[in-house]
């Protein structure tokens, strides 16, 4: 199986790529994941995005499908299966990656598209914590630590990102769907583009996306 994920922060996009995993067993390409591993790595290409965050400028669009690029060409692994999370994240990328994925014998199966309301959205990432110390993720609400502020994982502090409050969240649900439409319309054209309901919870969301499959 290979998949796009597309869905705004906050419609469950993760807890999707979770059950992918483990139940499809794809390899998960996050592009986030990707840059850091390559400022890791210390390769030329690493060294250049490093330079860039060190200045807090973004990454370039080209830089990121360079990224994509080169590990398409070069991950064997890929051809049993995998899922993008975070690319494309504009028109033009997701005409990039068909060219790509082309060019590896990978076509694309599907982009996944999720959404959820508003209101879930907002209530999901409001309440969402992340640990200083290993990156783990805990929710007020929906996974709270087993003690206030504190990691279960590796006991590090448990903080709110700046970017997790109202005002901003509206703002970049707003960017998102403005530029993520383009990538929808791009998909559906080629008869790509399955939908799934982000408000359902993780049990429910793995009993849909089986249904759907078949």
């Amino acid at each position: 199986m290979r998949v796009v994920l597309l869905g705004p922060p906050g419609a469950g996009k993760g807890s999707l790529a979770g059950v992918l995993k483990e139940k499809y067993h794809l390899a998960h390409i996050s592009t986030g994941d990707m840059l850091r591993e390559e400022i890791k790595k210390g390769t030329p290409l690493g060294a250049e995005i490093k330079a860039l965050i060190t200045k807090g400028a973004l990454v370039s669009d080209e830089l990121v499908t360079k990224l994509v690029e080169q590990r398409f060409l070069h991950d064997p692994d890929l051809k049993k299966g995998y899922m993008l999370d975070g690319f494309p994240r504009t028109a033009k990328q997701a005409r990039d990656l068909d060219a790509i994925l082309a060019k590896a014998q990978m076509p694309l199966d599907f982009a996944l598209n999720m959404d959820a309301d508003p209101d879930l959205i907002l209530k999901r990432l409001t309440g969402r914590r992340v640990c200083r110390k290993c990156g783990a993720l805990f929710h007020m609400t929906n996974k709270p630590p087993l003690k206030n502020g504190v990691c279960d994982l590796c006991g590090g502090e448990l903080y709110q990102r700046t970017d997790d409050n109202e005002e901003t969240i509206k703002a970049r649900m707003q960017v998102y769907h403005e530029s993520t439409q383009p990538i929808i319309d791009h998909y559906a054209k080629q008869h790509k583009l399955k939908k799934l309901d982000g408000n359902l919870e993780t049990a429910d969301l793995a009993q849909a996306l089986a249904a759907m499959l078949k």
